[in-house]
């Protein structure tokens, strides 16, 4: 289970690969449709979240977990702000967009693991399988959303491939304790899948979407955000059509 859940989160640092191909230059010349990708993928991986604990009924702890999820991210993003006052304006931006996505991400994926350990608890035939395949496939993108901020903030190569592999670390932890403590954890699930989509709500609204749009550069901005869109949306009907 743990080296199933390693694989997941090594599959998240081949979606920052793509990105340290471009190159510095263009990542600043494509800025505006970059933030809109990342913010596509995050609000594509934050409404995959809210799915289950819906169709569930479990909606109240959904939505305590969701305004407990921004309330984490407005004090983080505040803290950081503070603390990058400091700095160059500009690269203190970009620091500060990068420890925020790898943070709402590295929150995102733990409840992640636990639904991958669940499901391999389950005596549903092939569940297992679909969902580790799922993960997988939904990490490579959450991989891009990483690399970008930290490609805009001057990070090596190495740096933003490591970090992307580091949003999912929680994974291999909460896929074993799923798979070892499964009623107790699926109690947890709706409240810690609304928290991780808060937080991801939270940022693309409040720092990604203001961002890309800025300065009159809501076309380029929308061709990256529908296209994330788009995209996730088409591998969400692919694995449904597998499943």
């Amino acid at each position: 289970m743990f080296l199933l859940a390693t694989f997941t989160a090594l599959a998240t640092g081949l979606g920052a690969l793509p990105v340290s191909w471009i190159g510095p230059e263009r990542v600043r010349r494509y800025e505006p449709f970059l933030l809109g990708v990342t913010a596509g993928v995050m609000t594509a991986a934050s409404i995959g979240l809210l799915i289950d604990p819906i169709r569930e009924n479990k909606v109240v702890p959904m939505l305590v977990g969701m305004v407990l999820g921004a309330a984490f991210l407005f004090l983080a993003q505040n803290r950081l702000e503070q603390r990058k006052a400091s700095e160059d304006p500009e690269v203190g931006r970009h620091i500060t967009r990068s420890i925020l996505v790898f943070a709402v991400l590295f929150v995102h994926s733990l409840p992640e693991g636990f639904a991958l350990g669940s499901a391999w608890a389950s005596t549903t035939a092939g569940i297992g399988l679909f969902v580790f395949i799922a993960i997988s496939l939904q990490n490579v993108p959450e991989g891009t959303a990483t690399a970008i901020p930290m490609a805009q903030a001057g990070y090596s190569k190495a740096r933003q491939f490591w970090a992307a592999v580091g949003t999912s670390a929680p994974q291999p932890v909460g896929a074993v304790l799923a798979f070892v403590l499964v009623e107790e954890i699926n109690a947890l699930l709706p409240w810690s899948l609304g928290f991780a989509a808060g937080a991801m709500f939270a940022l693309v609204a409040a720092d990604l979407l203001p961002e890309a749009y800025g300065e009159g550069r809501g076309r380029m901005a929308s061709g990256g955000l529908v296209s994330a869109l788009v995209a996730m949306g088409l591998l969400a009907l692919l694995l449904a059509a597998v499943a």
